[in-house]
């Protein structure tokens, strides 16, 4: 795809990697778990910092323990992160505050890309909606490691990218972008985009209202659950296709070789292709993606439209 450093980043972004105690403490808030020291109370995290960063100074931890607080003006001060690399003295100490974790600076240049194809998303589906005649609402899209909290449960890597449509945001650690490369088979840029657009998609689908028609359905059904489902994640990559139609219409943004990306990650990441390569069996009745046919045949549709009246599963006899 083709992107510069002139093009735009949207604004409405979480950053919530490295929160920390996320991945140790599931069942906890983010944050850690508090501990009351004094009037006020730290989290697990903080004190561990706090002792670690102690410790690298030749101090002892309990010796800032007083009546029961933390004498917070006895805790050397770590350099700010604005001060520019070091030359010499003490290294980075991955996770304590004014170091970079090299993971994290690996994730930079994917953090920069997803951001952009977010505001891609932005643009697109403000003009498609205002040709309805209504109001395109940017969803938020938060970035996380581990774990995060969200208003439809906890929020877990295993699960994959996935959209909430009760906050209106999408949640993405961004290790599933090496995971779509080197378990799925899924490389590319354009790969990325389409995870970002499918989960956009869902997010259409809430401001539609098609997200509570299908609950609804779904409730009074509940045997035909699944295939309810499926019909849903089609429609979103179908959204995709149309979103990467409009967008390249707009921008210019794609390249030889994209959408043949986008079709490979769709037909990669299918219920048959998943359930196949993880139990070595495919169980039909327990789909709720689609094929891999299924997928990229509806984000082909999409494409090939750029239309969103061309995304009718729900009407559709043969997926």
């Amino acid at each position: 795809m083709r992107y510069d450093d002139q093009d735009r980043e949207s604004s409405n972004v979480e950053d919530r990697r490295g929160e920390g105690g996320g991945t140790m403490f599931p069942g906890a808030g983010g944050g850690g778990i508090p501990i009351p020291l004094g009037r006020g109370g730290f989290s697990l995290t903080t004190l561990l910092i706090i002792g670690a960063v102690m410790l690298l100074f030749g101090l002892n931890p309990l010796d800032l323990l007083n009546e029961g607080g933390i004498d917070m003006s006895r805790v050397p001060q770590m350099p700010r992160v604005d001060e520019g690399p070091r030359t010499g003295g003490r290294p980075d100490i991955p996770g304590l505050p004014g170091s970079r974790d090299p993971a994290a600076k690996g994730q930079d240049d994917l953090a920069r890309f997803t951001r952009r194809v977010l505001a891609d998303t932005e643009d697109v589906w403000t003009q498609v909606f205002q040709k309805m005649g209504q109001r395109y609402r940017d969803p938020t899209l938060v970035m996380f490691s581990g774990s995060t909290r969200t208003a439809c449960g906890r929020g877990l890597t295993q699960m994959g990218p996935f959209y909430c449509p009760v906050d209106h945001k999408v949640y993405i650690d961004l290790a599933f972008y090496d995971e779509l490369r080197r378990r799925f088979s899924a490389p590319g840029d354009f790969a990325q985009a389409y995870v970002v657009a499918h989960e956009v998609g869902h997010h259409v689908q809430t401001l539609l209202g098609i997200t509570e028609q299908v609950e609804q359905l779904k409730e009074s059904n509940p045997r035909a659950a699944n295939a309810i489902q499926v019909r849903m994640e089609l429609q979103a990559d179908c959204f995709a296709g149309v979103w990467a139609n409009l967008n390249d219409q707009l921008k210019q943004r794609l390249q030889p070789g994209d959408i043949e990306e986008g079709l490979n990650a769709a037909s990669r990441i299918g219920d048959d292709m998943i359930q196949r390569q993880t139990q070595g069996y495919v169980v039909p009745e327990s789909f709720t993606h689609g094929t891999s046919e299924q997928r990229s045949r509806w984000f082909k549709k999409g494409f090939e439209a750029g239309d969103v009246n061309q995304c009718d599963t729900f009407g559709a006899s043969n997926l």
